[in-house]
């Protein structure tokens, strides 16, 4: 593990966000860190379909989830 530095007022935005997400500091920046990185290799994808590509390569059901 490394560390990154980042600058006070991102570390802010990671902070609520991460409050809202309910996630840990650490968790909400590796978070925004991989989708930046999908969103980079596949530009024609929209944040939506990143995410619904990932839970799909994690074997989740999407209509598991449409369900609940």
């Amino acid at each position: 593990m490394g560390i990154v530095k980042i600058s006070d007022e991102l570390h802010e935005e990671i902070r609520k966000s991460s409050n809202v997400m309910s996630r840990s500091i650490n968790s909400q920046a590796e978070f925004w860190i991989k989708i930046g990185m999908l969103a980079e290799l596949n530009p024609t994808l929209s944040y939506n379909e990143i995410i619904k590509k990932q839970l799909i390569k994690e074997k989740l059901s999407i209509e598991e989830l449409l369900n609940e």
